[in-house]
């Protein structure tokens, strides 16, 4: 019987897969493990593995092709079977509803069966695909930007990367394709200021996977959920002092906390006082319910850079109420330098139960997030700014941090998020007890 291997679901939020590269073709030969093809998520491009031993029988999907989660985008001949046959005879459409998790028949059978099924994908490594220039050069590309420039007939040697060690990336071919073809080198360098009178190059951009279901998640989340927002200053002097006494002693272990470590610790332990901000909404046809959860697990939301497509995700720090200022400051360093390269796995954005989006570093005072669902709220933290303010009667200069939640009216009143600011408020300007 023919092996149909499916889309498979490879973040939380992916609804379609883009094959950007097939690594096999029509009668070769794979083996469980060997990588099939690079597909492009909505959060990276990722190595698709195969499950079973067979003959590639079928490619029922062409390169660059998007399909919903659970299409059937090749098909094996097991062993013995006449591999045209089976790709003839096999229907490849793609199911009204994908599953929750798309796997292969044979990987499914296993997995019923109570083995351990293998690692469906692995994660692509940071460094880009790369090919040749005809001088023999080798340029380095993703394989989504080589995939389009050789479908557009874009020459990648005389594209300028702006990517990771010069790895040209999806935006710069097609910045190529709008100017008319590939630029030179020196004609692509941007000079730090515009010339005088230089005007904007006004086109169209596609989506990228990731930027539609951001989009797509958003509007869901803004116009489902009753937001409010509701806003405290806090006095970060004592913080400010704390932390640098601590990054003094731990330099020599090579640790470096950051105000959004302690912004972490304050929020998980005040979920100990008020549980409802670490909850979520539940709703089953006309009944609702508010289900409060048994771990406080700190969503971090990570700005990708451009060269990456641009976008946000969250990674998620688990048991943060549990865990200390130094643990919590690797996890968080580990999961924002992984976002930003080779991309996070679906374990390390799901099940977040509180979102904290920090734009302080960006020299931002204030500004409101939209909930995160299923979280209940979301705290969008500014930057801890030098100013005056009033001590004992006597105006001082003194950091102050502006913090602003939106919460889900629903299951959170104004005077029960209120009250939480207040707990973290006192957590942040008493620091001392963030550490025991």
């Amino acid at each position: 019987m023919p092996i149909k291997v499916t889309m498979p679901r490879l973040s939380d939020t992916m609804e379609r897969g883009t094959v950007v590269k097939w690594n096999v073709k029509p009668g070769d030969k794979v083996s469980q493990g060997e990588v099939l093809a690079d597909i492009e998520t909505d959060k990276a491009t990722m190595e698709l593995q195969s499950f079973d031993n067979g003959t590639v029988a079928q490619l029922a999907v062409k390169e660059g092709e998007s399909v919903g989660v659970g299409a059937v985008i090749l098909v094996l001949a097991g062993e013995g079977e006449d591999p045209a046959a089976a790709g003839n005879d096999t229907e490849t459409s793609a199911p009204e509803q994908a599953p929750a998790s798309a796997m292969s028949e044979g990987a499914a059978a296993s997995h019923r069966a109570g083995s351990p099924a293998p690692t469906a994908v692995r994660e692509r490594p940071a460094e880009a695909a790369s090919g040749h220039a005809e001088n023999g050069h080798r340029v380095f590309a993703s394989p989504l930007a080589k995939k389009i420039a050789a479908d557009e007939g874009v020459d990648l040697a005389g594209i300028r990367g702006s990517g990771p060690g010069g790895r040209i990336v999806r935006k710069d071919v097609e910045a190529a394709i709008a100017s008319g073809g590939a630029a030179a080198p020196a004609e692509k360098a941007a000079s730090a200021l515009p010339a005088v009178g230089a005007a904007l190059a006004g086109r169209t951009v596609a989506l990228s996977s990731m930027r539609g279901v951001i989009a797509k998640r958003l509007v869901e989340s803004k116009t489902t959920i009753p937001h409010y927002q509701v806003t405290v200053e806090v006095d970060m002097d004592a913080l400010v002092l704390l932390r640098g006494q601590l990054n003094e002693q731990l330099a020599p272990q090579g640790v470096k906390l950051s105000i959004n470590d302690f912004l972490v610790r304050a929020c998980a332990l005040a979920m100990h006082q008020h549980p409802y901000v670490n909850s979520r909404w539940i709703s089953k046809g006309s009944e609702a319910a508010i289900e409060l959860l048994d771990r406080v697990n700190i969503g971090i939301a990570v700005a990708l850079p451009m060269e990456k497509g641009g976008g946000l995700v969250v990674g998620t720090v688990r048991d943060a109420d549990r865990i200390g200022l130094r643990a919590i400051s690797t996890e968080s360093k580990r999961l924002s330098d992984k976002a930003r390269g080779k991309g996070l796995s679906i374990e390390e954005m799901s099940d977040s139960t509180f979102t904290i989006s920090n734009l302080g570093m960006f020299g931002v005072s204030h500004f409101t997030a939209i909930i995160n669902p299923p979280n209940t709220a979301i705290l969008a933290v500014g930057a801890a700014l030098e100013r005056p303010v009033s001590r004992k009667g006597q105006i001082t200069s003194g950091h102050v941090m502006s913090m602003t939640m939106s919460s889900d009216h629903r299951v959170i009143d104004g005077a029960m998020a209120a009250q939480y600011l207040a707990t973290v408020k006192d957590y942040l300007e008493k620091p001392a007890t963030l550490l025991v």
